[in-house]
């Protein structure tokens, strides 16, 4: 064991190792050792690790070829590295902790501040292009940026190093009056399929599966994702929509790309949406909690764990490196307040049919009504209600989550409240009879 045999053959880089290792534990248990990638993206990345060289801290990651690079700092302490398409052929969680992943120390010592990468993610942004967003531990300089090619394959690094407060709000500000003016720049929702005259008189839902590409959501703890799981069933959801045929149904994403909260709410508004649902499925720390809740839009929460997951919601787009920019609202406009009201008592009302009819085919959570300040709640002319599946921390709730025949089973009982409110709505009142 202590021999220095140089003929040794050289070790595979700790990053490599943790990827195989995933690999085995997955294939143990059945399921695909990596995440599905994107079928059209010319390059893959394959691993990543941190590297601490002195003051300065180094994210690399192994790809199959170079790409073209553009770094810039951004608001709430953030590096944001924008990419044409790679598919990441890694544990989406790798970045969850960067202080927990294999580091290469340097010649030079590492400086008694220590790494400047508190964590990272990344994934697809928009149709044809890719982003990595960095949180910091303290203001940084990108001393570069680039994919290098290399005998044993391409890599890209992102180097830091140290940077007063000052000057990085600087190069946050100078990077946002480049782009303020630029059109377009925000990924949007996903465009929906032509349909015929007839349909057209059906009332449309708008099916909104939370999070997405670069924003992974919650995870549990064998690796499960938040947005595969919700798009899951919100494709389910879609399928039975569409059999039973008494309603159209569009999917604020139709694939695994990110979508702004602001992108999500006007996607509805656009197409004329009679309702919006949003599915989610968090988790907490505590594992013994489980069960369904739905949410309703309200200034005020209903509770403080409402207001935490309003909050936690909230920063959607932060995580993906958007800076959120909410519409501003006619505010003391009375038609406009009327409408919000009136839209926000539809919302209750079919808040209330869902919780009848998903207690029918799946389990709720002990405090199923709640209400707070979701920011993909607000079109003020869209009822609008997020459905939490379950917490990915519970295991009961988990096994379910993962479950086609749950799955199927819930989604079943949404498309009846769904149909329920209508017909609700749609039937005269006892005045109108008369």
């Amino acid at each position: 064991m202590g021999s220095s045999d140089s003929r040794r053959p050289s070790r595979p880089s700790a990053a490599l190792v943790a990827a195989l290792t995933l690999a085995g534990v997955a294939s143990a248990r059945g399921e695909s050792a990596l995440p599905a990638a994107s079928e059209t993206a010319a390059v893959s990345a394959i691993a990543a690790r941190v590297d601490q060289r002195g003051a300065q801290t180094r994210l690399l990651f192994e790809l199959t070829a170079p790409v073209k690079v553009e770094a810039f700092a951004a608001a709430g302490s953030r590096i944001i590295v924008d990419l044409p398409e790679v598919a990441f052929r890694l544990d989406p969680t790798i970045g969850r902790d960067a202080a927990a992943l294999p580091t290469t120390l340097g010649d030079a010592p590492p400086s008694a501040d220590g790494a400047l990468i508190r964590s990272f993610r990344f994934g697809l942004f928009a149709t044809g292009r890719s982003r990595v967003v960095i949180d910091l531990v303290r203001p940084a300089r990108i001393v570069r940026a680039e994919s290098v090619e290399r005998p044993e394959g391409a890599r890209l690094e992102i180097d830091l190093v140290p940077e007063d407060q000052n000057a990085f709000d600087q190069a946050v500000a100078v990077h946002a009056g480049t782009t303020s003016q630029t059109a377009g720049a925000a990924p949007r929702a996903a465009a929906p399929a032509p349909s015929d005259a007839g349909q057209q008189a059906l009332p449309l839902v708008v099916i909104d599966p939370g999070h997405g590409g670069v924003d992974i959501g919650a995870s549990g703890r064998h690796g499960e994702l938040e947005k595969n799981i919700v798009f899951e069933f919100a494709q389910a959801l879609k399928a039975s929509i569409e059999k039973s045929a008494r309603a159209r149904v569009l999917l604020t994403r139709d694939s695994d790309v990110f979508i702004p909260l602001d992108g999500r709410v006007r996607f509805a508004r656009e197409h004329g949406a009679s309702l919006f649902l949003s599915i989610h499925a968090d988790t907490l720390g505590a594992g013994n909690v489980q069960g369904a809740t739905v949410y309703t839009v309200a200034a005020k929460a209903t509770d403080a764990e409402s207001a935490r997951i309003a909050a936690k919601e909230n920063l959607a787009d932060q995580a993906a490196g958007v800076e959120s920019k909410a519409e501003a609202e006619e505010v003391g406009d009375i038609l406009f307040d009327l409408a919000r009201r009136e839209t926000r008592a539809l919302g209750r009302e079919f808040s209330a049919v869902l919780l009848s009819k998903w207690r029918e085919r799946a389990s709720l959570n002990k405090n199923p009504s709640r209400a707070a300040s979701f920011v993909v709640l607000k079109a003020h002319d869209v009822p609008s209600a997020l459905l939490e599946l379950g917490y990915l921390s519970s295991e009961k709730d988990l096994a379910n989550l993962t479950s086609p025949e749950w799955r199927a089973r819930a989604a079943e009982g949404v498309r009846e409240a769904i149909e329920a409110y209508f017909v609700a709505r749609d039937r005269p009142s006892r005045a109108d009879s008369e």
